[in-house]
């Protein structure tokens, strides 16, 4: 008796809609890759300085059954990111590219309270809640922004530190010219010689 069935396996679509919905609830496995661009990505895309070509995410997912000893198997996911997105620099204020590269597993649990006592010593497993309509878009939306830089920068030597009088500087070019405050000593000089 082959109590391990082979369970069918299925090709996720590439269509950023259908990933927002994915029926995990079916006995099933998925494998699938693409290709997200910031377009379809409208919560990073609120992060990005700027879109250039080539700014996106690769991604790759497979889910898998693991046996756990006298229990039901879990449904697990491995969820693998590649790609890059322009950010304001925090040195010199301007766009600079961030590169992103990240692999997760997942561990897809019955309910809310079941993934909210998940032990979080495990710190290679992410707990999610199964369902039939998973938001697979939204989890590699989540994954993208959690790995973005908090103080995103060029690399050491690229660009210089702002200063706050550059905008002094621009103006100046544009043709306006900035009168320099009188040193209120020097007016007191002044005066004190015209009496």
């Amino acid at each position: 008796m082959n109590r391990n069935p082979v369970l069918p396996s299925l090709t996720l679509s590439t269509e950023p809609k259908a990933l927002r919905s994915v029926d995990l609830l079916v006995p099933q496995t998925y494998s699938g890759n693409g290709f997200l661009a910031l377009d379809d990505l409208p919560r990073v895309a609120l992060e990005a300085a700027s879109v250039s070509v080539g700014d996106g995410f690769e991604w790759s997912v497979q889910t898998f059954f693991d046996g756990l000893s006298g229990g039901e198997p879990r449904l697990k996911m491995n969820l693998t990111l590649k790609g890059q997105m322009h950010l304001i620099c925090q040195r010199c204020m301007l766009p600079c590219v961030v590169h992103i590269e990240e692999s997760r597993q997942f561990v897809f649990l019955a309910d809310e309270a079941l993934a909210d006592a998940f032990p979080m010593e495990e710190d290679a497993l992410e707990p999610l809640v199964m369902s039939a309509q998973f938001d697979l878009l939204g989890t590699i939306e989540d994954e993208i922004l959690l790995s973005l830089p908090l103080i995103p920068k060029h690399p050491e030597g690229v660009c210089e530190a702002a200063s706050l009088g550059s905008g002094a500087k621009d103006s100046m070019n544009q043709g306006e010219i900035l009168k320099k405050p009188d040193n209120p000593f020097n007016i007191l000089k002044n005066m004190k010689k015209k009496e």
